[in-house]
């Protein structure tokens, strides 16, 4: 690939650059840790990874991280999986997380916005006496450290308290939306056996209320581990039977205690999509979150007590966890619990407008549909306040950079990031001192060795390879839950290249650095040889007005051909007629490559997605090739079963 953007679309200035926290970090590192003074960001982070050992405990240095016992040294046994990070120490991700309440008591810790759209604070001190009260409720309730809590919660200040107030207690939080079903949640909970369940009645989503009591019911009955249920009144409705009320647990005036916890004690479990098979439960740590977060916000993002933090996310995602990690910073986070696109297309840039918002957080295809829909965010609301505009959940089109470069600020700092819920942060994307160019992730993360690898784990530059991580991070999983001998955690990450980390992306590094995601390499299209990323066809065809969504998927055959389909879900009024069909072709020959012109444009009547709004390239591919639709995907991951029902069909048909 070459690099197709020699002219950076933004640039920070010296004042910037001289003001960002990362600048004054490398700084100090270097007076204190021999890190590199000059060459930049790229020195500093070839720094960060060749001296693992060094650049950890510069970071816990540099943000005064409390070990309650010593760490015997940063890094034990270095093998991944496997890897110990300080051990010996002890600490508290909620003692962390709670410390801007001594300087800043009575400045708001979280803006809550639902779909209103009216902001209503919660203090630092208030939230501060939230937790303890709660934390002294679940020890009188018996919850040990390493027993789960679990939360059936839309994106609402109660989570935070409940997800703060278990890590108060060294117990282990866990969540979901309320917008997933009973089989969705029993999947993932019943892996993990919780003692205590806090829930909502309901929840309000597109000017609807959803009644969600009938559920509820069946995870108590479902639960048998449950030794309480807490009852938040969203809907407004009585506490059931046995359950106790919100309000009582968070009444009294107490000051947290703060059980110190081995550094590699688990925190929480996030949940893979599970599109195959049960959802994978990974376990992170709590000074594993606790440093690489810190890193994260406060280097990446930049984020500091003078800051608001706004990332449109519910519980049932990485990036709702990743959000209340904007407390480690003192910064203040706004919790946005309603649609994305409520009651208009530019809600979420209402709410940056409203609550302040320095850094604002969607996905890709929030962005792209604004394009769609002629959202003009720097015309219609007072976006001064934000300084950076970020992206994830899948690669940013370069018509997305373009566009909130025109439409929002031509002085605007876009960081299109990619991560994954397995590690609970960003593998590459923001920089504050770096260009951004177009269609490309700024750099890699500090302390995070990420390689593009050729199939016999060579390094590449400037071409497609696989996403690696060559070197432990504090935040990867601990273990997976009920995978005891670890071969699940294995074969997740380690089977492909042995010792190293792989991802399942496929990215380009390029030679300045940046990085370039160009999708899912299980579900890659690999066409004579030549791979692109399903990415790149979505972006250009998407573009056409007509199209709605598009799913692409290539199939090896049993005769050594190789079967392309383009699923295509058209706009409404749209018609799939010759002139259409020729100009998705000529769209895909002239912008991508002839080779990548699909064997079939077939009509849908929608993209199936994960619950987290990813699109389901490989279960469709299994699919496609025959595998019984309940051996090819988990029907509890799915956002419209009904939709998988075509695709079978259509495997059905072809044989």
């Amino acid at each position: 690939m070459s690099i197709m953007n020699p002219q950076p679309l933004w640039q920070p200035d010296p004042e910037r650059i001289a003001q960002a926290q990362v600048t004054k970090f490398q700084a100090w590192a270097a007076e204190n840790h021999d890190a590199p003074s000059e060459g930049g960001y790229a020195a500093l982070h070839r720094w960060s990874v060749d001296e693992l050992d060094t650049f950890w405990k510069a970071v816990t240095e540099w943000f005064d991280v409390r070990f309650s016992t010593p760490y015997a040294r940063v890094l034990g046994d270095r093998s991944m999986p496997g890897a110990q990070w300080f051990p010996g120490a002890t600490l508290n991700y909620a003692e962390h997380a709670l410390r801007a309440s001594a300087t800043r008591a009575d400045e708001p810790a979280l803006l809550y916005v639902d779909e209103s759209h009216d902001p209503r604070p919660v203090t630092w001190s208030e939230l501060r006496r939230q937790v303890g009260s709660l934390a002294a409720e679940l020890r009188a309730l018996g919850v040990r450290p390493g027993d789960r809590v679990s939360g059936y919660l839309p994106n609402i200040p109660q989570a935070v308290v409940a997800l703060l107030a278990t890590a108060a207690v060294g117990g282990v939080w866990t969540s979901c939306a309320p917008d997933f079903g009973a089989r969705s949640v029993l999947d993932r909970f019943q892996q993990i056996e919780p003692i205590v369940l806090f829930t909502v009645d309901g929840y309000r989503y597109g000017g609807k209320e959803h009644d969600r009591r009938d559920i509820v019911t069946e995870l108590r009955r479902e639960l048998p581990t449950l030794r309480a249920v807490v009852h938040i009144p969203l809907l407004g409705t009585e506490a059931p039977d046995g359950a106790l009320d919100w309000s009582a647990l968070t009444s009294a005036d107490e000051e947290p205690v703060f059980e110190q916890v081995p550094f590699d004690h688990p925190l929480w479990v996030l949940y893979s999509s599970g599109t195959t098979g049960l959802p994978k439960a990974i376990v992170q740590s709590q000074g594993g979150i606790l440093v690489e977060h810190l890193k994260q916000l406060g280097l990446h993002c930049d984020l500091g007590p003078e800051d608001r933090f706004f990332w449109y996310t519910s519980t049932g995602w990485m990036m709702w966890n990743f959000l209340v990690s904007g407390l480690l910073t003192g910064t203040t986070i706004v919790l946005y619990d309603g649609s994305p696109g409520f009651p208009d297309t530019g809600a979420q840039w209402r709410i940056a407008e409203r609550t302040e918002a320095t850094l604002y957080g969607t996905s890709a295809a929030y962005v792209m549909a604004c394009r769609k829909a002629d959202v003009h965010p720097g015309r219609d609301f007072d976006l001064t306040k934000v300084q950076c505009v970020a992206t994830t959940g899948s690669p940013l089109p370069p018509d997305g950079f373009r566009w909130l470069h025109d439409e929002v600020r031509d002085d605007l700092w876009i960081a299109s990031v990619s991560g994954g819920t397995d590690v609970c942060s960003c593998f590459a994307g923001a920089v504050p001192t770096l260009p951004v160019h177009i269609g490309e992730l700024q750099a890699p993360s500090l302390g995070t060795d990420l390689r593009s690898w050729d199939p016999s784990g060579n390094p590449v530059t400037d071409e497609v390879g696989e996403l690696v991580v060559t070197n432990p991070m504090p935040s990867m999983p601990i273990y997976f839950w009920n995978d005891p001998e670890g071969s699940r955690y294995h074969d997740s990450y380690f089977d492909t290249y042995p010792g190293v980390w792989r991802h399942g992306d496929w990215i380009t590094v390029t030679s300045r650095g940046s990085v370039v995601i160009h999708g899912r390499s299980d579900s890659t299209l690999n066409r004579q040889g030549v791979r692109m990323g399903s990415a790149d066809i979505y972006e250009a065809v998407e573009r056409l007005p007509e199209i709605k969504e598009t799913l692409v998927i290539g199939i090896e055959q049993p005769d050594g051909g190789y079967w392309m389909p383009l699923f295509v879900h058209l706009a409404p009024g749209a018609v799939l007629d010759e002139d259409l069909l020729n100009r998705i072709k000529q769209t895909i020959r002239e912008q991508l490559s002839p080779r990548h012109v699909p064997d079939e444009v077939i009509e849908v009547p929608g993209v199936p997605h994960t619950l987290t709004g990813k699109r389901i390239e490989v279960p469709v591919k299994r699919l496609l090739q025959g595998t019984p639709l309940e051996k090819a995907v988990n029907p509890g991951s799915i956002d419209n079963l009904d939709l998988l029902h075509f695709y079978e069909e259509l495997a059905r048909k072809r044989a």
